[in-house]
């Protein structure tokens, strides 16, 4: 989900051109992933099966208009933040990403937007970089709070798994967990009562609107790691310039090094810890060679405003309460 820069072209007339034929692509994979959603939200709601009839994948809706919603919103965030600063950006690009037998997936692999011309000043920088993660956040707090406000009954969970309440449920076969984060125990706190049936991290998936906002945390956070080009990287150059951006990002890669390992030990020797994910060494890796450690530079000096500053601290807040260091485990 971080936005792809380029040059400006010089004639302005052929972007435009360029920006209208391609439309029908911007349409083209936004159902593409709506489908691809829908069936991954299926599997999630209700298991995976080789006999779906083609009908049952309204159970997937909930889940794809859920996921679609939020990065929908963290997109043209960034997306109406480059219009304002008359920095020129396509529609988001919706990734789909098909189910492949016997792995359950999110159904997509997020969603980006292009760049088209440079961006000119910090403020700019910084206005787009945050507004995405501010858009995607609000929009998966608003999921989240729906979800545990209009939890189902246990009965609800025993339609999915009948011998749920039974000893014997999960001895046989392997458990995937959802990690949890400051942010969202907090709102399940909040926004339950002990008369609620509580679903364990064990079965949040099973819950479309729950999943989908446990999913918007995450992908805040990954965005909001301050390295090169993702969100994060953006807002700590504006915030602290060239310099302490590369020192920064680059403590940031070695703590997902360090997470990262650390989860390839414990998954090979079965240790019993929540503090690692191998994941985070495979993402180290794209940031790496992809992303990059640097920030490019924006040949801009002028420091940004108080309340940019502000709202510049409350994001790396945002990111410290939504990071989960261990987001998926397998028992």
């Amino acid at each position: 989900m971080r936005n792809i820069f380029a040059q400006q072209p010089s004639n302005q007339t052929d972007v435009y051109e360029k920006q209208k034929q391609k439309y029908w692509l911007h349409l083209l994979l936004f159902v593409i992933t709506f489908f691809t959603t829908t069936v991954a939200g299926y599997e999630w709601v209700r298991g995976f099966s080789n006999q779906m009839e083609f009908t049952e994948l309204i159970y997937g809706i909930p889940y794809s208009l859920s996921i679609l919603f939020v990065l929908g919103s963290h997109e043209f965030g960034h997306y109406f933040a480059a219009k304002i600063h008359k920095v020129r950006a396509t529609l988001p690009f919706f990734i789909p990403f098909p189910a492949i037998m016997g792995f359950l997936n999110f159904g997509t692999l997020g969603a980006v937007i292009k760049i088209k011309s440079p961006i000119p000043t910090k403020k700019a920088l910084f206005d787009i970089g945050v507004a995405g993660p501010i858009a995607g956040f609000i929009a998966s707090v608003i999921l989240i709070i729906y979800g545990f406000t209009h939890l189902p009954g246990r009965e609800y969970l025993l339609q999915i798994h009948p011998d749920y309440d039974l000893p014997t449920y999960g001895k046989n076969g392997l458990a995937l967990v959802f990690g949890d984060s400051l942010l969202f125990s907090f709102l399940r706190e909040v926004f339950t009562s002990s008369k609620d049936f509580i679903p364990p991290m064990s079965e949040i998936y099973h819950y479309p609107y729950l999943c989908v906002g446990w999913f918007g945390f995450f992908v805040t956070a990954m965005n909001l790691i301050p390295v090169g080009q993702l969100d994060g990287g953006h807002i700590i150059y504006a915030l602290f310039g060239e310099k302490k951006q590369y020192t920064i990002s680059s403590i940031a890669m070695i703590f997902l090094i360090v997470f990262g390992v650390t989860g390839v030990i414990i998954s090979y020797f079965g240790i019993p810890l929540n503090i690692g994910w191998s994941g985070w060494l495979f993402w180290a890796v794209i940031l790496f060679f992809v992303i990059k450690v640097k920030h490019p530079p924006i040949f801009d000096d002028t420091p940004l405003d108080i309340r940019r500053k502000i709202i510049g601290y409350l994001t790396i807040l945002l990111f410290i309460v939504c990071f989960i260091p261990a987001p998926f485990l397998i028992f």
